[in-house]
Protein backbone atom coordinates (compact mmCIF):
# COMPACT_ATOMS: atom_id res chain seq x y z
CA UNK A 1 0.00 0.00 0.00
CA UNK A 2 3.22 2.08 -0.04
CA UNK A 3 1.81 3.87 -3.06
CA UNK A 4 -1.73 4.56 -2.04
CA UNK A 5 -2.76 8.44 -2.31
CA UNK A 6 -5.37 8.12 0.34
CA UNK A 7 -3.15 7.30 3.93
CA UNK A 8 -4.60 6.21 7.23
CA UNK A 9 -5.27 8.99 9.50
CA UNK A 10 -3.90 7.35 12.35
CA UNK A 11 -5.89 6.59 15.28
CA UNK A 12 -5.81 4.43 18.59
CA UNK A 13 -6.62 0.86 18.00
CA UNK A 14 -5.96 0.75 14.61
CA UNK A 15 -4.18 -2.78 13.52
CA UNK A 16 -1.39 -3.61 11.17
CA UNK A 17 -2.32 -6.00 8.77
CA UNK A 18 -0.37 -9.02 9.50
CA UNK A 19 2.78 -9.64 6.84
CA UNK A 20 5.75 -12.39 7.14
CA UNK A 21 9.00 -10.66 6.50
CA UNK A 22 12.78 -11.93 6.77
CA UNK A 23 16.19 -10.54 6.63
CA UNK A 24 18.16 -12.32 3.86
CA UNK A 25 21.82 -12.58 4.31
CA UNK A 26 22.56 -10.21 1.06
CA UNK A 27 20.45 -7.60 2.29
CA UNK A 28 21.85 -7.00 5.68
CA UNK A 29 25.53 -7.31 4.00
CA UNK A 30 24.73 -4.60 1.22
CA UNK A 31 22.56 -2.42 4.25
CA UNK A 32 25.44 -2.90 6.51
CA UNK A 33 28.30 -2.35 4.33
CA UNK A 34 26.59 1.21 3.35
CA UNK A 35 26.80 2.26 6.75
CA UNK A 36 30.70 1.27 7.08
CA UNK A 37 29.50 -1.71 9.11
CA UNK A 38 31.47 -5.80 8.71
CA UNK A 39 28.07 -8.00 8.67
CA UNK A 40 30.71 -10.66 9.68
CA UNK A 41 30.23 -9.14 12.99
CA UNK A 42 26.71 -10.83 13.61
CA UNK A 43 28.09 -14.35 12.27
CA UNK A 44 24.56 -15.40 10.70
CA UNK A 45 22.07 -13.77 13.27
CA UNK A 46 20.31 -10.72 12.10
CA UNK A 47 21.41 -7.55 13.80
CA UNK A 48 17.91 -6.37 15.64
CA UNK A 49 18.60 -2.57 14.61
CA UNK A 50 16.89 -3.73 11.24
CA UNK A 51 13.39 -4.28 12.76
CA UNK A 52 13.08 -0.60 13.56
CA UNK A 53 12.97 -0.08 9.98
CA UNK A 54 10.52 -2.96 9.29
CA UNK A 55 8.54 -2.26 11.80
CA UNK A 56 8.08 1.58 10.28
CA UNK A 57 7.64 -0.17 6.90
CA UNK A 58 5.00 -2.64 8.27
CA UNK A 59 2.64 0.89 8.85
CA UNK A 60 3.52 2.21 5.32
CA UNK A 61 2.15 -1.28 4.13
CA UNK A 62 -1.29 -1.20 6.18
CA UNK A 63 -1.57 2.17 4.82
CA UNK A 64 0.14 4.84 7.85
CA UNK A 65 2.44 7.05 6.08
CA UNK A 66 5.78 7.22 7.65
CA UNK A 67 6.67 10.75 5.19
CA UNK A 68 8.43 13.58 7.30
CA UNK A 69 7.78 11.65 10.85
CA UNK A 70 10.11 11.76 13.38
CA UNK A 71 11.29 8.78 15.80
CA UNK A 72 11.63 9.67 19.45
CA UNK A 73 11.53 6.99 21.44
CA UNK A 74 12.15 3.61 20.25
CA UNK A 75 12.26 0.41 22.60
CA UNK A 76 14.00 -2.57 21.45
CA UNK A 77 13.69 -6.00 23.14
CA UNK A 78 15.44 -8.97 21.50
CA UNK A 79 13.79 -12.39 23.35
CA UNK A 80 16.26 -14.63 21.57
CA UNK A 81 18.42 -13.96 18.68
CA UNK A 82 16.94 -14.24 14.86
CA UNK A 83 18.84 -16.58 12.46
CA UNK A 84 19.03 -14.54 8.68
CA UNK A 85 16.31 -15.65 6.60
CA UNK A 86 14.18 -16.73 9.64
CA UNK A 87 10.39 -16.16 8.54
CA UNK A 88 8.65 -13.91 11.07
CA UNK A 89 5.11 -12.51 11.24
CA UNK A 90 4.77 -8.99 12.02
CA UNK A 91 1.96 -7.58 13.93
CA UNK A 92 1.14 -4.12 15.11
CA UNK A 93 -1.40 -1.76 16.56
CA UNK A 94 -1.57 2.08 17.50
CA UNK A 95 -1.70 2.33 21.31
CA UNK A 96 -2.44 5.69 21.38
CA UNK A 97 -2.51 9.48 19.62
CA UNK A 98 -1.75 12.59 21.02
CA UNK A 99 -2.01 16.16 19.53
CA UNK A 100 0.80 18.34 20.84
CA UNK A 101 2.27 21.80 19.76
CA UNK A 102 4.42 19.93 16.83
CA UNK A 103 1.60 17.53 15.38
CA UNK A 104 0.69 14.57 17.11
CA UNK A 105 2.52 11.56 18.78
CA UNK A 106 2.05 8.59 18.08
CA UNK A 107 2.29 5.55 20.25
CA UNK A 108 2.80 2.44 18.45
CA UNK A 109 3.37 -1.49 19.53
CA UNK A 110 5.08 -3.33 16.71
CA UNK A 111 6.31 -7.12 17.46
CA UNK A 112 7.88 -10.60 15.56
CA UNK A 113 6.63 -13.86 15.73
CA UNK A 114 8.28 -16.71 15.03
CA UNK A 115 6.37 -20.15 13.59
CA UNK A 116 6.10 -21.03 17.13
CA UNK A 117 3.71 -17.79 17.78
CA UNK A 118 6.62 -16.46 20.29
CA UNK A 119 7.78 -12.83 20.23
CA UNK A 120 11.11 -13.04 19.40
CA UNK A 121 11.70 -8.88 19.03
CA UNK A 122 9.18 -6.54 20.22
CA UNK A 123 9.75 -2.88 18.50
CA UNK A 124 7.20 -0.32 20.13
CA UNK A 125 7.94 2.98 19.50
CA UNK A 126 6.63 6.88 19.82
CA UNK A 127 7.25 8.92 16.65
CA UNK A 128 6.24 12.29 15.80
CA UNK A 129 3.77 13.25 12.81
CA UNK A 130 4.58 16.87 12.16
CA UNK A 131 2.71 19.51 11.88
CA UNK A 132 3.17 20.36 8.06
CA UNK A 133 2.34 24.53 8.65
CA UNK A 134 5.19 24.36 11.12
CA UNK A 135 7.73 22.61 8.86
CA UNK A 136 6.69 24.97 6.43
CA UNK A 137 7.38 28.72 8.51
CA UNK A 138 10.80 27.10 10.20
CA UNK A 139 12.38 26.08 6.60
CA UNK A 140 10.74 29.10 4.30
CA UNK A 141 10.77 32.03 6.71
CA UNK A 142 12.45 34.27 4.86
CA UNK A 143 9.67 34.09 2.22
CA UNK A 144 6.82 34.76 4.50
CA UNK A 145 6.19 38.58 5.58
CA UNK A 146 6.91 39.64 9.14
CA UNK A 147 2.48 38.88 9.66
CA UNK A 148 3.02 35.23 8.91
CA UNK A 149 5.92 35.29 11.31
CA UNK A 150 4.21 36.47 14.32
CA UNK A 151 1.35 34.17 13.29
CA UNK A 152 3.25 31.10 13.41
CA UNK A 153 5.35 32.53 16.32
CA UNK A 154 1.88 32.88 18.66
CA UNK A 155 0.85 29.42 17.33
CA UNK A 156 4.15 27.74 18.20
CA UNK A 157 4.79 29.41 21.56
CA UNK A 158 5.18 25.64 22.92
CA UNK A 159 7.19 24.20 20.26
CA UNK A 160 7.60 20.29 22.20
CA UNK A 161 6.61 17.11 21.40
CA UNK A 162 4.95 15.99 24.56
CA UNK A 163 7.16 14.88 27.81
CA UNK A 164 10.71 14.31 27.36
CA UNK A 165 12.30 11.63 28.94
CA UNK A 166 15.11 12.54 31.12
CA UNK A 167 18.96 11.71 29.43
CA UNK A 168 20.12 8.52 30.20
CA UNK A 169 23.92 10.11 29.82
CA UNK A 170 24.36 13.00 32.16
CA UNK A 171 28.27 12.89 32.32
CA UNK A 172 30.02 12.46 29.35
CA UNK A 173 33.12 11.77 30.85
CA UNK A 174 31.87 8.32 32.11
CA UNK A 175 31.58 7.16 28.78
CA UNK A 176 34.40 4.80 27.36
CA UNK A 177 35.04 5.39 23.89
CA UNK A 178 34.63 2.52 21.16
CA UNK A 179 34.38 3.28 17.39
CA UNK A 180 34.10 6.42 14.88
CA UNK A 181 32.06 6.18 11.43
CA UNK A 182 31.85 9.11 8.85
CA UNK A 183 28.44 9.12 7.47
CA UNK A 184 28.25 10.21 3.24
CA UNK A 185 25.20 11.47 1.28
CA UNK A 186 25.95 7.68 -0.75
CA UNK A 187 26.30 5.62 1.92
CA UNK A 188 23.01 7.48 3.89
CA UNK A 189 20.83 6.93 0.41
CA UNK A 190 22.24 3.40 -0.28
CA UNK A 191 21.01 2.83 3.01
CA UNK A 192 17.32 4.58 2.97
CA UNK A 193 14.27 2.60 2.06
CA UNK A 194 11.30 4.62 0.58
CA UNK A 195 8.85 6.22 2.74
CA UNK A 196 10.23 9.06 4.28
CA UNK A 197 12.18 11.06 1.59
CA UNK A 198 14.00 13.90 4.44
CA UNK A 199 16.28 10.83 5.15
CA UNK A 200 17.51 10.91 1.09
CA UNK A 201 16.66 14.16 -0.32
CA UNK A 202 17.87 17.49 0.41
CA UNK A 203 14.25 19.46 -0.78
CA UNK A 204 11.74 17.50 1.78
CA UNK A 205 14.45 17.59 4.42
CA UNK A 206 14.88 21.29 4.11
CA UNK A 207 11.08 21.80 4.18
CA UNK A 208 10.48 19.61 7.18
CA UNK A 209 13.47 22.07 8.84
CA UNK A 210 16.70 20.10 8.63
CA UNK A 211 19.68 21.45 6.73
CA UNK A 212 20.31 18.86 5.33
CA UNK A 213 18.74 14.68 5.51
CA UNK A 214 18.98 13.12 8.46
CA UNK A 215 19.56 9.28 9.03
CA UNK A 216 16.75 7.12 10.28
CA UNK A 217 16.81 6.41 14.05
CA UNK A 218 17.63 2.69 13.03
CA UNK A 219 20.33 3.68 10.53
CA UNK A 220 22.50 4.79 13.55
CA UNK A 221 21.69 2.06 16.12
CA UNK A 222 23.25 -0.23 13.44
CA UNK A 223 26.54 1.55 15.07
CA UNK A 224 25.10 1.18 18.49
CA UNK A 225 24.66 -2.52 18.02
CA UNK A 226 27.99 -3.62 15.76
CA UNK A 227 29.54 -2.49 18.94
CA UNK A 228 27.64 -4.41 20.86
CA UNK A 229 27.89 -8.01 18.90
CA UNK A 230 32.14 -6.84 18.33
CA UNK A 231 31.99 -7.07 22.42
CA UNK A 232 30.46 -10.27 22.62
CA UNK A 233 31.39 -11.86 19.62
CA UNK A 234 33.44 -14.22 21.06
CA UNK A 235 30.53 -15.74 23.56
CA UNK A 236 28.32 -16.13 20.35
CA UNK A 237 26.82 -12.85 21.07
CA UNK A 238 23.80 -11.34 22.82
CA UNK A 239 21.27 -13.77 23.84
CA UNK A 240 18.60 -11.05 24.90
CA UNK A 241 18.33 -7.27 25.90
CA UNK A 242 15.97 -4.96 26.51
CA UNK A 243 16.89 -1.55 25.59
CA UNK A 244 14.88 2.08 25.30
CA UNK A 245 16.63 4.02 22.51
CA UNK A 246 16.17 8.27 22.62
CA UNK A 247 16.90 9.84 19.49
CA UNK A 248 17.98 13.56 21.20
CA UNK A 249 19.36 15.52 18.38
CA UNK A 250 18.87 14.73 14.39
CA UNK A 251 22.41 13.24 13.26
CA UNK A 252 22.65 14.45 9.57
CA UNK A 253 24.08 12.65 5.82
CA UNK A 254 27.44 13.90 6.41
CA UNK A 255 28.19 13.93 10.00
CA UNK A 256 30.93 12.51 12.24
CA UNK A 257 29.87 9.60 15.04
CA UNK A 258 31.71 8.40 17.54
CA UNK A 259 29.99 4.87 19.63
CA UNK A 260 30.62 5.22 23.18
CA UNK A 261 29.83 2.47 25.87
CA UNK A 262 28.83 3.21 29.65
CA UNK A 263 29.72 0.44 32.42
CA UNK A 264 29.30 -0.25 36.34
CA UNK A 265 31.50 -3.23 37.98
CA UNK A 266 28.77 -5.33 38.36
CA UNK A 267 26.39 -5.83 35.18
CA UNK A 268 29.31 -4.25 32.99
CA UNK A 269 27.64 -2.22 29.91
CA UNK A 270 24.33 -0.12 30.74
CA UNK A 271 24.03 2.40 28.24
CA UNK A 272 25.34 3.56 25.29
CA UNK A 273 25.71 6.15 22.91
CA UNK A 274 26.40 8.12 19.71
CA UNK A 275 27.81 11.19 20.16
CA UNK A 276 28.14 14.16 17.30
CA UNK A 277 29.65 17.51 16.81
CA UNK A 278 27.23 20.59 17.33
CA UNK A 279 28.43 23.84 15.01
CA UNK A 280 30.74 24.85 18.23
CA UNK A 281 32.65 21.77 17.99
CA UNK A 282 31.36 20.29 21.36
CA UNK A 283 30.42 16.93 21.95
CA UNK A 284 26.63 16.22 22.16
CA UNK A 285 24.55 13.05 22.67
CA UNK A 286 22.74 12.75 19.14
CA UNK A 287 21.23 8.75 19.95
CA UNK A 288 21.44 7.19 23.48
CA UNK A 289 20.54 3.64 24.47
CA UNK A 290 19.71 2.23 28.14
CA UNK A 291 20.25 -1.27 28.75
CA UNK A 292 17.35 -2.54 31.19
CA UNK A 293 18.67 -6.17 30.65
CA UNK A 294 21.30 -7.54 29.31
CA UNK A 295 22.01 -11.49 28.93
CA UNK A 296 25.39 -12.00 27.16
CA UNK A 297 25.98 -15.70 24.92
CA UNK A 298 27.79 -18.30 26.94
CA UNK A 299 31.34 -18.97 26.41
Amino acid sequence: MSDVENWVVPHQGFNYLPDTVAVTAAHQVDKLLACGIDADIFAGQVDPAFFIGIAIHAGINSGISAEGNINMLQSLRMHRPVLLDEALMVKGQILAVTEVPRGLRVATDVWFEDAHGQRVISAPRTSLRPNPRRAESKSHSADVTDKDKDKYKAKDKDKGAGERPQPVVDDLSALAFLASYQLTPEGVRAYSMEGNSIHYEMEPAQKAGFRAPLIGGGMGVHFLMAELWQAHKHSGGPQAFDAEIYFRRPIFWDDSVGVYSRADDQTGWNAMALLKEDAQGKQKVGTEISLKLFKPGLI
